[in-house]
């Protein structure tokens, strides 16, 4: 696959995950048509060498592996986020001001909230409605596809001084307009009845969601020489690409290779489902228990594997170069980043480091360095919280974006393809 239909497939991808659940639904149908096997977490797993295997946990994080033919010979994991950047419809979303039918929501992470302005936005995300018991309801994948929503800018004659730079306030300025109302108030609730109609059931009947707005507005290749992609989230849909092209196109025959997917990296990552949760090493557990290995063979096994955290990088700025490093600068198009920190908000030592370029090297995939500037507080991934967790030898990685946590950010068309190479490479 060369580099503009690796694009191409990408904002596939993108267009089909508007939300964590859906990222997770997308990727069991490409895992499942290469031959991947379901398991369910309740249940004691028959597992066999030579096979391969996946996990939705909680419907936001998946877990796929494949067994080699002989499985204790090196465990690989690379691992990555399906969340990102939003606005999320509180509970009770209704809100009626001067017949103006408003939904309240809450910010989901560290947007950039004036890039949510003059959009139009969508919904989608998970409903919950009462099903036979209620232990047990039911859940519907919400997508509406159409333009629904927007959030105005209040025009420069009403402030004259908004090119100056304009603080929004999260709970006032950030309330999506979504319809208009009757002035005799009897819609006050249209909410829940909009979303009864959407999904096929009685309003009453509906008891919880988990529903994110995004921006209609597709992804494109761009630029005079088609060299760029812009898209809604590519934080971090270009690391899940990547990792679902390597486990399944890598060509290792011999070992453990594992991707982890994780929810919740945009809010720190301590839930149930994310990385900072004992999940991947309790599932990790669980394989060699079903292989019939000994517990001390699964801690001599993480000891001696490595992990690869794929997510994003800050690329150089063409307007703002001031703000990188000195001599680690990072550009579109220059290959994939191995991000270092020396107070470890990345994941990665001299030997991580050494592993990640030369495996670049022998592919002959380009790579270049992200260091945060000496002044500056950067970041943080998943790859620190999950190798304390699993204790083993960790990179991270990513490709360079621009406008990151943008309601659309940018990134250089080549690099794509050589993260998907570099993640393939790993699993070979």
């Amino acid at each position: 696959m060369d580099t503009k239909q690796t694009a191409e497939k990408l904002l596939r991808l993108i267009k089909t995950c508007p939300s964590p659940f859906h990222t997770v639904e997308t990727s069991i149908c490409i895992l499942e048509k290469a031959g991947f096997i379901k398991l369910l977490p309740t249940e004691v797993w028959k597992l066999e060498l030579g096979k391969k295997y996946y996990m939705s946990v909680y419907g936001s994080t998946l877990i796929a592996f494949r067994i080699g033919e002989k499985a204790r010979a090196g465990l690989r994991v690379a691992a990555a986020h399906t969340d990102f950047p939003c606005l999320r419809i509180k509970p009770a979303a209704s809100i009626s001001e001067n017949t103006y039918g408003k939904l309240n929501v809450e910010t989901y992470g560290g947007l950039i909230l004036n890039t949510w302005l003059d959009r139009p936005l969508s919904i989608a995300g998970k409903v919950a409605i009462k099903g036979s018991n209620a232990f047990s309801p039911e859940i519907k994948l919400v997508d509406l596809k159409r333009p629904l929503l927007t959030i105005p800018n209040l025009a420069i004659h009403m402030n004259r001084t908004v090119n100056e730079g304009v603080a929004l306030n999260q709970q006032k300025d950030m309330l999506p307009l979504a319809t208009m109302l009757k002035k005799d108030g009897k819609d006050k609730n249209f909410f829940d009845g909009f979303l009864a109609k959407e999904i096929g059931c009685n309003k009453e009947d509906i008891l919880a969601y988990e529903l994110t707005l995004y921006p209609t507005e597709t992804g494109c290749i761009m630029g005079f020489k088609d060299e760029f992609i812009s898209s809604p989230r590519l934080d971090n849909l270009t690391s899940v690409q990547a990792c679902l092209s390597g486990i399944i196109e890598g060509k290792r025959k011999q070992g453990i290779d594992i991707i982890a997917l994780f929810d919740n990296e945009e809010v720190g990552s301590h839930t149930k489902q994310g990385a900072g949760s004992v999940v991947l090493p309790q599932i990790i557990e669980r394989i060699y228990e079903m292989l019939g290995y000994s517990r001390s063979a699964y801690f001599s096994d993480v000891a001696g594997g490595f992990m690869l955290s794929a997510d994003v990088a800050h690329a150089m700025h063409p307007n703002v170069p001031e703000k990188n490093d000195v001599t680690n600068k990072p550009i579109l198009n220059g290959g994939v980043v191995l991000k270092m920190a020396a107070n470890q908000s990345y994941a990665g030592d001299t030997e991580a480091i050494a592993v990640a370029a030369e495996l670049c090297n022998q592919a002959n995939i380009l790579y270049q360095h992200f260091v945060n500037r000496s002044d500056a507080k950067g970041g943080s991934t998943l790859g620190s919280i999950v190798s304390a967790l699993l204790p083993m030898r960790t990179m991270d990685i990513g490709v360079p974006i621009l406008a990151m946590h943008s309601v659309r950010e940018m990134m250089g068309i080549k690099d794509q393809k050589a993260l998907e190479d570099m993640i393939k490479a790993f699993f070979s």
